[in-house]
């Protein structure tokens, strides 16, 4: 639990009350603006005053007492309240720190995040002291729990126990249970997993789910077992099929699923024009992918689909913290609520050009500002960099699984015969079948198999970033492959593209070899570059980076490789189990 149970202690509560005596001073003053009134759904002139992390009065008056108050005139500005990101993975490369500052440059103040790499990498006690820590940033992060693995892990028991589950739900900043990627579990009759969903509605938190492609008829029992939103819509008529259901429906715009401007199409084809009960979201995508923007950007993509401009800043404000119960806390410019306030150039611009996060200004007139330092990873016993104490060696990379898997986008596998000979230390840049391996980050055991069209002139890659936080070998030279991996070894972690005997691009992840400790914008260009060397060498997919996260994930068809083996998600059974080194 967190140590400050309530958001505000009394004496702080008792010095807001003073502000308005005129007995305190507020911090700051916002005279003269417009403001978005979400109640109304109207733009209303007002004064806006803040007293450090609080908005503590939105109305006609000034106040008498201004004695070191900063007073900002916000004539022609427009003034809407900070973005909710509700559907955030902050552990794609970047790290939970740096993405939040990042965010928050275009605006987005808020996160609700995944806990999946917490949950694995640490402790109960060291991911609770994490999430103590992330409390003392300008952005405010709130987290899921998670109630499985997404893949077929050794431990999954031990990890996801009804204890930490339970400590987990209980905590203050956990806003949910979810995303529910296990729910074939659910309605096959897993009591356990049940149970976790009633406890998260006993608890007043939501459930969310992971549907994509569901029938009517298991969004249905879905909806009965406790699901209250979901953001697998891939059709409007799927999105149609969530609202009248009466799930909070999430609409998608991310690196692998860039569906929202059809998404809005459809709907609005189909006749919908309200907008009270859908959300948005980036969900979790690479950093390159928000260089254009974050919330702000799906706002504008919103607003140019037709839907009325302050129903689209709704879907990213507003009707995201009446969902999750915060409507108190955030989502609006009203007494009482958290100083998340972007000020806009235009009503019709949703990108901000001044922003401040619990009352601290992240970017002002355009500047970005040092409001969140640097966090001292180094001094925190978190995420450290990678240590494996183990060698692989050529007797490691030896490969006669009958079958292997076929690449049909970023990340469907489906099963395929292997009919090339695997048997020599490099196979022919002329087809698109390279060596796959996953082995543990322990290194106690390995999986081997081949898979197909992931790349044509990939010698070696080596990659720490995984669903699992397993190691993921790719490639068509052995030789190449282990000097890959020796190399992301010595670094503590990383992406690294080995060729012709050495080292050609890496991106160092040395916070557990899942994340870098580098600003996003560092990593944005680092990305990129990996990137278009992956793409010449023949890999022709939408995202190279959701490929290695997902040839893990069971909650996705049709064949995975994972800690326990070779996969078949659909029949739910190991083909072919890891072997022990």
């Amino acid at each position: 639990m967190l140590d400050q149970r309530y958001r505000w202690k009394n004496k702080q509560l008792r010095e807001h009350v003073a502000v308005i005596d005129g007995k305190k001073s507020p911090t700051r003053l916002l005279k003269n603006a417009t403001y978005l009134n979400q109640v109304l759904k109207k733009w209303i002139k007002a004064n806006i005053w803040l007293y450090e992390d609080r908005i503590v009065y939105v109305g006609d008056m000034l106040p008498t007492t201004k004695d070191h108050c900063e007073i900002i005139d916000c004539e022609g500005s427009y003034l809407v309240p900070g973005y909710i990101e509700p559907h955030s993975h902050p552990f794609q490369l970047y790290n939970p720190h740096s993405f939040a500052q990042y965010v928050s440059q275009s605006g987005t103040t808020t996160l609700i995040n995944d806990n999946m790499v917490l949950a694995l990498q640490l402790s109960k006690k060291k991911a609770f002291s994490f999430l103590k820590d992330m409390r003392t940033i300008p952005a405010t992060m709130y987290w899921w729990c998670r109630f499985d693995p997404q893949t077929e892990i050794l431990d999954e028991e031990t990890v996801f126990s009804h204890a930490n589950i339970k400590s987990w739900l209980e905590h203050d900043a956990v806003l949910q249970g979810g995303e529910l990627t296990g729910w074939p579990k659910l309605l096959d009759g897993d009591d356990l997993m049940l149970h976790w969903v009633q406890e998260a509605k006993r608890m007043r938190k939501q459930i969310e789910g992971h549907f994509p492609g569901a029938s009517e008829k298991t969004l249905t029992k879905l909806k009965l077992l406790g699901a209250d939103a979901d953001h697998e819509s891939m059709t409007g008529k799927d999105v149609v099929n969530r609202l009248l259901h009466g799930y909070t429906t999430s609409l998608r715009y991310s690196s692998i699923r860039p569906d929202l401007p059809a998404l809005l199409e459809q709907m609005h084809e189909l006749g919908i024009d309200q907008y009270d009960k859908l959300i948005m979201t980036t969900d979790g995508s690479p950093p390159s992918f928000y260089e254009g923007g974050v919330m702000d950007k799906m706002i504008k993509i919103a607003i140019e689909q037709g839907v009325p401009i302050i129903d689209a800043y709704n879907m990213a404000t507003i009707n995201i913290a009446r969902h999750y119960t915060i409507e108190h806390l955030h989502g609006s410019i009203a007494t009482g609520r958290i100083a998340n306030i972007n000020f806009l150039e235009s009503k019709e611009n949703p990108t901000p050009i001044s922003v401040l996060a619990k009352g601290q200004w992240v970017k002002k007139d355009g500047a970005i500002l040092d409001a969140f330092g640097e966090f001292k990873w180094d001094e925190q016993d978190y995420f450290k960099p990678l240590e494996l104490d183990w060698e692989l060696t050529m007797d490691d990379l030896q490969f006669s699984m009958p079958f292997g898997m076929l690449m049909d986008n970023a990340v469907i596998m489906k099963p395929y015969s292997v009919a090339i000979d695997v048997a020599n230390d490099e196979l022919s840049m002329d087809h698109d079948e390279s060596f796959l391996m996953l082995i543990d980050r322990k290194g106690k055991w390995r999986i081997n198999t081949v898979i197909k069209g992931f790349a044509t002139h990939i010698a070696g890659f080596a990659s720490s970033f995984s669903n699992t936080g397993d190691i993921v070998l790719i490639g068509k030279n052995k030789e190449d492959m282990l000097l890959a991996f020796t190399h992301m070894q010595e670094i503590g972690g990383g992406l690294v593209l080995a060729e012709n005997g050495r080292i050609i691009n890496e991106i160092p992840l040395t916070l557990s070899g899942i994340m870098s400790n580098k600003s996003v914008d560092e990593l944005i260009k680092e990305e990129k570059s990996l990137a278009a060397l992956l793409r010449a060498r023949g890999y022709r997919f939408s995202d190279p980076i959701y490929t290695l996260l997902f040839l893990s994930s069971t909650h996705l068809p049709y064949i995975r490789i994972t800690p326990q083996g070779i996969y078949d998600v659909m029949n739910k059974i190991i083909l072919f189990p890891s072997i022990m080194r």
